[in-house]
């Protein structure tokens, strides 16, 4: 078994080959729920990342702009957080910065334990790289079946939604339509200069504005 290290800005990511399903079910079993680092694994190749601030700080802003798009809209959720989504029969697993079920909530309301396959993935997952996984998340959330893929690096917000089995490019979220959110990444650029207050304030005017010139 071999690592690689790779400090950076956003995330330091440990990369691990010849890992085993085995051992990779063994260590999320000893690790627990309750720790900072996530797992990311495709078929013996296992990737450790521990976010640092501006990983954790971006992540937590569109946590909080997704939440307002989701009770704007008059929308059901269930976050799910960074649960680990993983699928014995693919051999993959990977536990996003946060996941969201919309359009699946009524089947996952009640439930306190997902188990894919069984149950559905998440409708919407989120990842924040300001480093580049080395894990193709593309291949693994389409694997999956996730409609809607966000990947945010610091600057851009790249959107995909789930098409025949692949990922496509979209400029706007396709379950927060009509509000276009390729605009999100200026008010994520807000925090730095007015605060995070400020910066949530005005997203939440702004789609509004957004809501009220649709009627």
């Amino acid at each position: 078994m071999t690592a690689t290290v790779a400090p950076v800005a956003g995330e330091q990511r440990i990369l691990l080959h010849n890992v085993s399903w085995r051992l990779f079910e063994s260590l999320l079993e000893e690790l627990g729920d309750n720790r900072s680092i996530r797992l990311s694994y495709t078929r013996g190749t296992l990737e450790i990342m521990s976010p640092l601030m501006a990983h954790e700080n971006s992540k937590r802003l569109l946590e909080k702009f997704i939440d307002i798009l989701v009770e704007e809209l008059d929308l059901n959720v269930k976050s799910s957080g960074s649960m680990t989504c993983k699928r014995a029969d693919l051999e993959q697993g990977a536990e996003p910065d946060s996941g969201f079920y919309i359009a699946n909530e009524p089947r996952v309301r009640s439930k306190s334990r997902i188990e894919l396959p069984l149950d559905p993935p998440p409708d919407l997952v989120v990842e924040v790289e300001y480093s580049r996984s080395a894990v193709d998340k593309l291949k693994l959330y389409a694997a999956m079946g996730v409609p809607e893929f966000w990947r945010y690096d610091g600057e851009n917000l790249r959107i995909f939604r789930l098409t025949a089995g692949e990922y496509a490019l979209v400029e706007n979220s396709p379950t927060f339509a009509p509000i276009p959110t390729c605009e999100i990444p200026r008010f994520l650029a807000l925090s730095p200069q007015s605060g995070e207050t400020a910066a949530v304030r005005s997203f939440r005017d702004w789609v509004r504005q957004m809501k009220m010139r649709r009627i």
